[in-house]
């Protein structure tokens, strides 16, 4: 393992050297015959539609970084982790496992984000037309035969709506062509150092199927190869002595985790006649992932030891519609989609078991306080394995008329609604758990999670462009919003029946805290929950039937005559974007511009947490754009001002259940650039982002809309002034490539760098440690993300129809960290590190036809 200390260093190397490079190979280009003409996304011309038109991207006035076809081929990108790596403003926190990334733009990151009742998330994902945003992990499409990956950063709120308050990502597939029948395909195989070994298949096919219409088919398979090794290791729990002791000799296994991902998808493009096109389609991946993808530090380096199964299944289906046509001449557009999402996941929480036995020493251990008993009251294993399901439905729908871009007022706007619902099944399974402390009907499930989501999006946008002199362009835009998101459900422990509130001489209830959270807060048919109506001395209670199937009754809802509702989070509200735009030449840009996005509020699933409000993002931004030497050079850059009101902030709380909550307000200044030059077969590209985020007021333990933190109980989780969590200070990314014809093949080598510096992993800079009420730091123990530089090599060769490349991804196998974690609230024993993958070996072949 190499440790990066030296890593920006290596990068700055790389970058100066490449800079000095285009003299010297013009020279040699004068005198050498010349390449073939690279597509536009290899040069210095690439549109893009992030303002719902076609446009140049240089004379886009926001800022903007597009990954074009070429360029995600040259890179080898094939997935989330990849194109990321690449975008300077984009990171993302998650477990590591595909489809789980959390992903931040501009440092608008407060952590913590994820949870299936928490917060939306703040940055949108679109798959073409449509969006594709869903809460717990981003959709992980597979990148093959993609025309472009767009970056939008910054409020995207007018155009995009809820989920963009801090920027949108945008994958745009190739469109069916009726000009002819072609394809590709494409093979690899690789290796990773100290791992397995991997590969993938890929292909597309473009198939007339008259003058007038056209179907395009992509199929992939891929297999990423582990690298984490699960070690030998054992665990003990109280009572000493005559506690119980575990090993995990059955689960031991090298390179545990690994990536099977398969799928496809096909478009049908028919052009009903010179101005109506219909374009529908349909998508679907299913990606097997196995073991666990963060090490754990205390064990060993890309080590863990984990006691039960671990996998993860993550399975989604699009169908997709746009229309296009022109009713005079305004571009009319519709697009819909309904999306598909099942996640099947089975998870360890062995160290959940070995903090709170520690925890609650003083009881016992775990076996004390959570009367770990069998039915015969012998004491069983206390760990713990998770069996999760969520089932995502998303049905989106957006109409948009636009009128003619030739004209001197310009104007684009419609009409959006989008309802997304996730069915959330998590059950937290002790074997051999005795019945009666089982929750009720469900023997060895000693907590369940089983609720219906729903969010539903209504708005109306609008932008209105005018040309006040051919030079000078002012655009003013707004989107009118309502939200209604609902929860409803149940969550907690059981309840033994033989347990009475209040009573004398009660048998244990299913666990501690079960007195209060589960069957215990259940609605009986005379709106009190079961706790409160045997402590009013009723005797004949009864339940009201589960709101959710599978749950044994309803604590999560509202009551309302004579049974329960979902409970509510809803609001309306409006964003908007001015922009001021002047271009004194046809290869510059400059412009001002200030926008604001928005976040929906929400609600917490125990009673005794308020719902979460909205939280907006104002941003404040100056960028200049500009082409130069006759479009050898390409020179972009921005700086911005942003303040991000009362934002939603979540973590685990006592007993590892998380809560939501609005923070203090957060500042955040920034800068970003984009450079990138083309001569002939040489090309450089250097993008990088500078990003200063701090909270400007304290973040309260307890709610306090002082900021003071004063009063019973409260104190400050982080003071004024705290950087935001997540986000590195620098993060860069540099392309060098050179190719040369030799005979019929054109010959190439690449060198790609990227540089991050560190970053905190969690906001909080003290919390309360539950069970002993001592003051820990949250973001001392969870540790710094280390700062790291990855350099990725290429040589290969190009012929007409065929490709052949060497790679070396990670060369120097530093070991990156992407993120730190922990399995729950006082885990901080075992911090787990999300690396990026070590040095990767491998070849890959291409064919046309």
């Amino acid at each position: 393992m190499r440790i990066a200390s030296a890593g920006l260093p290596r990068f700055l190397l790389m970058t100066s050297t490449a800079l000095l490079a285009p003299a010297s190979i013009a020279m040699a280009q004068d005198a050498a015959p010349q390449a073939a003409p690279q597509p536009a996304d290899g040069g210095n011309v690439i549109i893009v539609t992030a303002q719902k038109r076609s446009e140049n991207l240089q004379n886009v006035p926001i800022s903007i970084q597009a990954l074009g076809t070429q360029k995600l081929d040259q890179l080898n990108v094939s997935n989330f982790n990849g194109y990321t790596q690449q975008l300077p403003t984009v990171v993302a926190q998650s477990s590591g496992t595909p489809g789980t990334n959390i992903i931040y733009m501009r440092g608008v990151a407060s952590g913590g984000d994820g949870n299936h009742s928490g917060p939306l998330p703040s940055v949108g994902v679109y798959l073409d037309e449509q969006p594709v945003t869903t809460i717990g992990g981003n959709l992980d499409v597979h990148v093959y035969d993609i025309a472009r990956i767009e970056s939008l950063a910054g409020p995207q709120g007018t155009l995009y709506g809820a989920s963009s308050e801090a920027g949108t990502i945008r994958i745009i597939t190739n469109k069916p062509d009726t000009s002819g029948f072609y394809g590709r395909m494409d093979v690899e195989a690789n290796q990773v150092h100290k791992g397995g070994t991997g590969g993938k298949v890929e292909g597309m096919i473009n198939i007339p199927l008259s003058p007038k219409a056209a179907l395009r088919v992509v199929g992939y398979y891929e297999k990423d190869a582990g690298y984490i090794d699960n070690v030998a290791g054992t665990r003990s729990f109280l009572p000493e002595g005559t506690g119980i002791t575990i090993n995990n000799s059955q689960y031991v296994k090298k390179n545990y985790n690994d990536t099977e991902i398969a799928g496809g998808r096909a478009l049908l493009k028919v052009d009903l006649d010179d101005n109506w096109t219909v374009t529908p389609g349909i998508m679907y991946q299913d990606t097997r992932s196995h073991g666990n993808y963060g090490y754990d530090s205390s064990v060993g380096d890309l080590q863990v030891q984990h006691f039960l199964p671990e996998y993860r299944r993550d399975i989604f289906a699009q169908a997709s519609l746009t229309i296009e046509g022109k009713i005079g001449s305004w571009d009319l557009t519709y697009a819909g989609a309904y999306l598909d999402r099942k996640t099947f996941s089975s998870s360890d929480y062995t160290d959940y078991a070995e903090a709170y036995d520690s925890l609650y020493s003083g009881a016992g251990g775990l076996a004390g306080y959570f009367y770990y008993k069998d039915n015969a009251g012998n004491q069983i294993k206390p760990i713990q394995q998770v069996f999760g399901q969520d089932h995502f439905k998303k049905m989106s729908h957006e109409l948009r008329i636009a009128s003619p871009t030739g004209e001197k007022a310009r104007f684009v706007g419609g009409l959006f609604y989008q309802r997304q619902s996730n069915l959330i099944h998590q059950d937290y399974q002790v074997a051999g758990l005795a019945d009666l402390l089982s929750v009720n009907g469900k023997p060895g499930t000693l907590w369940l999670t089983q609720q219906n989501r729903v969010d539903k999006d209504y708005a109306a946008f609008g932008e209105v462009s005018y040309d006040f002199t051919p030079t000078i362009t002012a655009t003013a835009g707004g989107r009118y919003f309502k939200y209604d998101n609902s929860l409803i459900g149940f969550f907690g422990f059981g309840r033994n029946p033989a347990f009475y509130q209040g009573a004398d001489g009660n048998p244990p209830p299913n666990a501690a805290g079960s007195t209060r959270t589960g069957v215990a807060g259940c609605y009986t048919t005379d709106g009190l929950t079961l706790r409160n109506a045997q402590l009013a001395g009723e005797t004949n209670i009864t339940l009201l039937p589960a709101a959710v199937g599978g749950s044994p009754c309803t604590n999560l809802g509202d009551y309302v005559n004579g049974g329960v509702v979902p409970k509510r989070a809803k609001g309306d509200g409006g964003t908007y974007r001015f922009n001021l735009t002047w271009k004194p030449e046809s290869n510059v840009t400059a412009y001002i511009t200030v926008s604001r996005g928005f976040r929906p509020g929400g609600i917490n699933r125990r009673a005794d947490v308020d719902p979460y409000k909205p939280d907006y993002l104002t941003n404040f931004e100056a960028g200049l754009k500009t082409t130069l030497f006759d479009g050898l050079l390409r020179l972009n850059t921005a700086v911005y001002l942003q303040n991000w009101k009362n934002f939603q902030f979540a973590y685990l709380g006592a007993n590892s259940f998380t809560e939501i909550h609005n923070g203090p307000d957060a500042r955040i200044r920034g800068v970003e650039f984009d450079a990138n030059v083309v001569k002939g077969g040489f090309s450089f590209n250097l993008g990088g982002a500078y990003t200063d985020a701090r909270t400007t007021k304290n973040l309260c333990a307890v709610d306090d809309l002082t900021y003071s933190c004063s009063g019973s109980g409260n104190y400050v989780a982080a003071p004024a002034n705290t950087r935001l969590p997540i986000t590195p200070k620098w993060k860069l990314a540099s392309t060098l490539r050179y190719s040369v014809p030799v005979g019929a093949a054109k010959v190439y080598g690449q060198v790609n760098a990227t540089y991050q510096s560190s970053a905190s992993s969690d906001l909080r800079t003290a919390a309360i440690q539950p069970g002993t009420g001592e003051l820990i730091n949250p973001a001392e123990l969870l540790g710094r993300i280390a700062a790291f530089t990855q350099v990725n090599f290429a040589l290969g060769s190009e012929w007409d129809k065929y490709s052949l490349e060497l790679f070396a991804t990670n060369a120097f196998d530093e070991r990156g960290q992407l993120s730190r974690y922990v399995a729950c609230g006082v885990c901080y024993n075992r911090v787990y590190i999300v690396p990026n993958q070590p040095r990767t070996l491998g070849i890959r072949a291409g064919a046309k036809f």
